[in-house]
């Protein structure tokens, strides 16, 4: 049983202002796997306040400081990768080789990918007699998801300390154990005490809290774009800069000349990872109609070939990571049968043999249109929909009529007709053939998707305001 009761504020864990427990839930068994407070707005007021203060400090640091202080952090995350791990398998029923192999790694991966990039990073330019400077833009509200808990987190904090901000961290009061070890590691890293705070919460209370606080420069939010509308309103008042990554509806293009097989296995599996937990899947597979018999026999196999059970058990995924979300995903299934869509595999209903645990059965649904709900809303679950066209131009309308453009996804034999079709595509990073992931490559969304980017050079500039200082060099004195 974990007991996370405290917050992490000033460089010290302190008691919230108003004590008020909450359980978190393992989603493999049900079951109370440990607990936290949440905050109130009281507690988010002392984490800004402490942030600002650290602000006048940390914000004059040099590059070569926060390089070390990178570093002592990867160090100090290298040395509780195990513990990483356990804390995402224990808040999200994650399967222990996700946990390890792709959870835990995405935090280590962001923070050396900040690392070499501040090495290289030029925040002034000289243009003629004006210097061009980019500064940190101050204290920033963190609001983060429990999808992929400690990558959001790493994507963000970060950038945010390589540039010189100031933070307040409000984690996902559902999966916020990874959270507690990622604090932890800092703390033992070294940080400067108030660079870095922890304040737990729901959205409604901590989340509106930093994001309409007038001493939060900047608020960055992973989530719902219904949750994003929400912090964009509190965020107004004061006029701060507000960065996004929200949902997704992402098409997965299969071109006629395609290797059927390999690009619609791809795409399953693209769909299953993570038990459909992730904004950038792959959930709407656009295929030809002359192949789309060819395409459901190979959706049907891959589907029924993802294994389903606990974290420990070797199975591909496990649970999704609450009861409403399973619910959710339940009436978005017999939605799309009602609406006339074919069960390929899986279908409602608990895998048999998984009565405890929010456990989905994956789930292709063909016979689709692209105006059925299943096309349109984010079911966040392994389910794939399948959807057919007649010609390239069709299915780059339909891949792009989506309120959403977060990824996409093509896969082809021409290369160069491939690589035009996702030219066309509406969306912030397109997948070609397969590739794989580049923490280098910017992620954000166009549409309802979201603002900004993250990762690698990109997302500094989300933590950076640009000064103009014009005769910085002064024009050489007339001969």
């Amino acid at each position: 049983m974990r007991e996370y009761l405290k917050f992490y504020i000033d460089g010290a864990w302190v008691d919230p202002v108003t004590p008020k427990t909450f359980d978190v839930i393992n989603p493999a068994t049900e079951a109370v796997a440990g607990h936290i407070s949440l905050g109130s707005a009281a507690d988010v007021d002392r984490a800004v306040k402490a942030a600002r203060r650290a602000f006048e400090t940390y914000s004059q640091t040099s590059v070569d400081q926060r390089v070390a202080l990178l570093e002592r952090i990867i160090t100090e995350y290298q040395k509780r990768y195990a513990d990483m791990a356990a804390a995402i398998t224990d808040e999200m029923g994650a399967p222990v080789a996700l946990a390890q192999k792709a959870q835990a790694a995405m935090g280590q991966a962001h923070l050396q990918t900040a690392l070499s990039v501040l090495k290289h990073y030029h925040f002034e330019e000289q243009r003629g007699s004006t210097l061009i400077r980019k500064e940190p833009i101050g204290v920033c509200g963190l609001i983060t998801p429990w999808n992929w808990p400690v990558n959001q987190i790493a994507c963000k904090v970060a950038p945010a300390l390589a540039t010189g901000c100031t933070m307040v961290l409000k984690p996902s009061e559902i999966a916020p154990f990874s959270a507690q070890v990622w604090t932890e590691i800092l703390h033992a890293a070294g940080v400067p005490a108030g660079v870095f705070n922890l304040v737990n919460g729901d959205g409604l209370t901590v989340g509106a809290a930093i994001s309409s606080h007038p001493g939060v420069d900047m608020v960055s939010f992973t989530g719902s774009t219904g949750a994003g509308i929400e912090v964009a309103r509190n965020a107004a008042p004061s006029v701060k800069r507000v960065h996004q990554e929200l949902g997704g509806k992402s098409p997965n293009l299969i071109l006629p000349d395609a290797d059927i097989k390999r690009a619609v296995t791809n795409g399953v599996r693209g769909v299953m990872t993570n038990s459909g937990q992730s904004c950038n899947a792959p959930t709407r597979m656009l295929v030809p109609n002359a192949r789309m018999d060819e395409a459901i026999a190979v959706a049907k196999a891959a589907a029924e070939g993802t294994t389903v059970g606990a974290p420990d058990s070797g199975a591909t995924i496990g649970p999704v990571i609450s009861k409403r979300q399973w619910d959710k995903i339940q009436g978005l299934i017999n939605k799309g049968i009602e609406e006339g869509a074919t069960v390929v595999a899986g279908g409602p209903g608990k895998p048999d043999g998984l009565a405890t645990g929010y456990y989905v059965k994956p789930t292709v649904l063909a016979n689709v249109s692209n105006d059925k709900t299943v096309a349109r809303e984010e079911i966040f679950g392994p389910v794939l929909v399948m959807i057919g066209y007649d010609t390239v131009d069709e299915a780059v309308q339909i891949a792009n009529d989506t309120p959403y453009g977060l990824a996409a996804y093509v896969s082809g034999t021409d290369v160069d007709a491939t690589r035009k079709v996702a030219a066309r595509l509406r969306a912030g990073q397109v997948n070609i053939n397969g590739a794989a992931p580049d923490f280098m490559a910017p992620f954000g969304g166009y549409k309802q998707s979201g603002n900004g980017r993250e990762w690698g050079d990109h997302a500094f500039a989300e933590f950076l305001e640009v000064k103009a200082m014009l005769g910085f060099a002064p024009k050489p004195a007339a001969t």
